[in-house]
């Protein structure tokens, strides 16, 4: 087999194109990476950092040209050719996921409270935490602290880790971003569907509209106002959708990165990516985002993706195999 070319799996109906391998010398390799890098900071700091489907895609594309920049344009191509189709998919859940609130159902409001405060012994965490991490009142424009810096920054990875977990794979295992890709998606499907049929209002919501008892504020973008740093954000600028909240995909995906690479990887640092959920539930409870409860379902979402995906995988795996070996005989 040639080098760089690898074969597609088996089970995948999917046909993957062998790319000529890229060869790209290290010198140009890091000139070309300096260059992007430079590039992605500039467009942050003018026009905030991607965090959409098409501009993360875009960039993405622009960063696997930079590390294989020496290759022919046939292999930047493929990488357009093997995207367009799960890109499209999550551009029609990014606006579909808008549009979830205007079908007449009722927003549930107090089954969230209620759990929440059990889980809590009468207070829901978001207020406990903000009373004791931002202040009495917590206010939007009150001075940040070191860590609102630090859960702002992890609630943004959201809109870009999964995507450029997915570019990582396509580059080095082509099977393995096939893998990635199915589950991304299915994620991401699995929660609008719930979101249609069970529409919930986040903590910052019921506080606004007087459900709550405590009084709790989204505070999730106060952690870059020292540093100036925009976000272009779509979501905020009407086409995402408030009330979908259970489950918690911003949790539920970082579940998901997490059980996949403890379950892929070998090294005994792997355990070390349980803290990427940690981290971000916390940001997610504390800037009043979400319910611990979102982010419980989220978070058994990811296991039946995960579990789901790989059980069906594995039965295309023996339905192949016997085809494959009465074939050969």
């Amino acid at each position: 087999m040639t080098r760089g070319v690898e074969e597609p799996e088996t089970s995948v109906s999917i046909t993957l194109r062998p790319a000529p391998y890229p060869g790209t010398r290290r010198r140009v390799r890091a000139l070309a990476m300096a260059a992007y890098a430079g590039a992605l900071t500039a467009w942050s700091e003018l026009l905030g950092i991607p965090n959409d489907t098409v501009q993360v895609f875009l960039w993405l594309w622009l960063g696997t040209i930079a590390w294989n920049i020496e290759a022919r344009p046939s292999y930047h191509l493929n990488f357009l050719k093997d995207w367009w189709l799960p890109v499209v998919g999550l551009v029609i859940y990014f606006y579909s996921r808008g549009l979830t609130d205007e079908l007449g159902l009722p927003v549930h409001t107090m089954m969230p409270i209620h759990a929440d405060s059990w889980l809590a012994d009468g207070e829901i965490p978001t207020a406990r935490l903000q009373e004791a991490w931002c202040g009495t009142p917590c206010l939007k424009d009150s001075e940040p602290r070191w860590y609102d810096l630090l859960f702002t920054t992890v609630y943004a990875t959201h809109f870009l880790t999964g995507l450029t977990i997915a570019a990582v794979l396509w580059v080095r295992q082509r099977a393995e971003w096939i893998k990635w890709m199915r589950r991304y998606l299915v994620i991401n499907f699995g929660a609008l569907a719930i979101y249609i049929a069970y529409p919930m209002a986040p903590p910052w919501m019921a506080s606004e509209e007087g459900w709550l008892d405590a009084d709790v504020t989204r505070i999730t973008a106060r952690g870059w106002h020292d540093i100036g740093l925009g976000r272009v954000d779509l979501i905020l600028q009407g086409v995402g959708n408030p009330v979908a909240a259970m489950p918690s995909l911003h949790a539920g995906i970082t579940f998901l990165i997490a059980l996949y690479g403890i379950q892929r990887l070998r090294s005994r640092w792997r355990w070390l990516l349980a803290l990427y959920p940690l981290a971000m539930s916390t940001a997610l409870v504390y800037n009043a985002e979400h319910y611990v409860i979102d982010i419980l379902a989220g978070g058994v979402l990811a296991a039946v993706v995960l579990v789901g995906c790989q059980r069906w995988e594995n039965s295309r795996d023996r339905a192949v195999t016997p085809r494959s070996s009465a074939t050969t005989g």
